[in-house]
């Protein structure tokens, strides 16, 4: 099991007694009636949102796709809004508010870059090619780095010196 998965139950937990300590401090200040009008205010825009990020999502991917384009960008910005009008549309407070953070498009992009780069680290490079389009890499200018050379000199594969041939770039694995 992925170290990931044997914390749902303890984050799920945990939310659950925030969302109760943050009803009971709210409804304290607001009033126990204004408190659950919040909730349910927040849960109908998350229904509401829930929808229409949805078929924006939809609409986005199929763009893409019928473009011609790599759909990633598309299909990992309507996830970011689907997550947070499902976090808004669950009962709740905190998550309300993490899910209105996310529909926020300075941090929906934010969010949507990080995902695109956990992503492109744990498929290989040429998924990410096709689900990103071509990596972008960052060169820099300076004195090459020296790589110990074999012991038996083997000529390069794939066409004569000078000649360009298509590849793709790997990167390792980050620990």
């Amino acid at each position: 099991m992925r170290r990931g998965l044997k914390l749902v139950p303890l984050v799920a937990l945990s939310t659950a007694v925030v969302e109760v300590v943050v009803f009971v401090l709210l409804g304290r200040w607001i009033g126990f009636g204004w408190t659950v009008l919040l909730l349910l205010a927040a849960s109908m825009l998350g229904l509401a949102l829930l929808r229409r990020e949805g078929m924006r999502a939809w609409r986005g991917f199929r763009a893409a796709v019928d473009a011609g384009r790599p759909p990633g960008e598309e299909a990992t910005n309507g996830l970011v809004g689907l997550a947070g009008a499902l976090l808004l549309a669950l009962p709740g407070l905190t998550t309300g508010v993490v899910g209105l953070l996310l529909l926020v498009p300075p941090l929906r992009r934010l969010v949507r870059g990080r995902i695109q780069a956990l992503t492109e680290r744990r498929v290989s490079a040429a998924v990410a090619g096709d689900l990103f389009g071509p990596r972008r890499v960052r060169v820099r200018r300076g004195q090459p780095q020296q790589t110990p050379q074999p012991a038996v000199y083997e000529p390069p594969v794939g066409g004569s010196p000078g000649e360009a041939i298509e590849g793709e770039i790997v990167e390792p694995r980050r620990p």
